[in-house]
């Protein structure tokens, strides 16, 4: 890609030869384990991937969005389930504090985070409120210097190995719908944080997803993250970004998905030649890699336009979007080139196949994007240009 500087592929060589070697052996096992191993953490935190965007006063690599969603899409070639780990902690915890947190806040907790000394988790989904996160029912009262929690959060990435979390809480009981919703900073080894239920799940089994129950959790007053009553907001534009690693996660799915379709079409043989010889086959091949490229320019643009410091809420909507369905196609396709061999877990397709299907769920569905996509466009008054 024409646009790529020299410094991207080195991040992109450097990251694929990291995950080649260090995380290629073990993913399946982490899989198949349910479990997310505590020693690849400082592994990751080595080659600068639980900070690599974060400024580096805050101990974080400075790199651009691009260099990160490239890091994010080949560590997903390889293992969905790190990848996830590394986008929650990035795009999720760490970006919010850097963009929203005090001068304080940051030396206390974005520094570590950003160096990888402990990872984040990031608060936002209820039992009763996941698409509709104004739905939000989970309290915080202000007694004195500190706020009493009590609520639940569900589906939450790295919340038991996690030890600060970044969540939203309702302190204004009059308010209704988004408003009166803060975001705080919570440490999980706090009296009240609960990690209640591990969740048992389809795919990114690697990953680590939990419930969180809150019991007269108090978080300090100064813990508040932004203004009171702002916290919708924040983590509403904290999710623009998030989606473009998304979209990188699927991106590397799929790409995986490929990688292994053309692999095993040359070393497979029916009636006498190789099934990539058969036209069936290589139209497959044609069409997921078409796909793919596409998948990759809408991701790479709505991270160049976070650079830029330009609005990219449509961009990242579309990138999310389209990245994710691609993923589930070009996984769903693997698995059909493959025949029963890529129905088994002796192939990693299988595995690639149920990492995916999160990707069109996480951090907004493929219906909520199609919303954002919509709304953005009809407010810029956008119009069809006549003939």
């Amino acid at each position: 890609m024409h646009y790529l500087s020299e410094e991207h592929h080195m991040v992109r060589d450097a990251v694929r030869s990291f995950a080649l070697k260090e995380l290629k052996p073990i993913a399946a096992k982490i899989d198949e384990e349910d479990r997310f191993p505590d020693d690849l953490v400082p592994k990751l935190a080595a080659q600068n991937l639980l900070g690599m965007s974060i400024p580096a006063e805050y101990g974080g690599g400075g790199a651009d969005t691009l260099s990160y969603i490239i890091a994010v899409e080949e560590v997903a070639r390889v293992s969905g389930s790190v990848a996830l780990m590394i986008a929650a902690h990035n795009s999720l915890v760490a970006h919010m504090l850097n963009l929203f947190g005090t001068e304080s806040q940051k030396r206390k907790y974005l520094v570590p985070l950003a160096r990888g000394d402990f990872l984040g988790a990031f608060g936002l989904t209820e039992p009763q409120a996941g698409s509709d996160a104004g739905g939000t029912i989970t309290r915080a009262v202000r007694q004195g210097d500190k706020y009493i929690v009590n609520g639940a959060k569900i589906y939450i990435t790295n919340g038991s190995i996690g030890k600060v979390t970044i969540l939203t809480a309702r302190t204004d009981r009059e308010a209704s719908g988004t408003r009166g919703i803060s975001a705080f900073i919570c440490e999980s080894a706090w009296p009240g944080y609960k990690v209640a239920v591990k969740e048992k799940k389809m795919g990114l089994r690697g990953s680590d997803t939990v419930e969180l129950v809150f019991e007269n959790l108090e978080i300090p007053a100064e813990n508040l993250l932004g203004e009171e009553g702002m916290g919708f907001k924040i983590f509403m534009k904290t999710l623009d970004g998030g989606r473009i690693s998304i979209g990188a996660l699927g991106l590397g799915l799929a790409q995986a998905a490929l990688d292994e379709s053309i692999a095993y079409s040359e070393t497979r043989t029916t009636f006498g030649k190789p099934i990539s010889g058969h036209q069936a086959i290589q139209h497959k091949i044609a069409t997921m890699a078409t796909e793919i490229e596409a998948a990759r320019h809408l991701c790479y643009q709505a991270a160049i336009m976070k650079d830029k410091g330009l609005k990219f809420s449509k961009e990242s909507a579309m990138a999310k979007l389209y990245a994710s369905e691609v993923a589930m196609r070009a996984t769903t396709e693997a698995i059909q080139i493959h025949g029963g061999y890529g129905y088994m877990r002796e192939y990693p397709v299988e595995r690639f196949y149920r990492d995916a299907k999160l990707c069109e769920i996480g951090e907004g569905t493929s219906e909520i994007q199609r919303l954002v996509i919509a709304r953005e466009l009809l407010r810029a008054g956008f119009e069809i240009p006549k003939a």
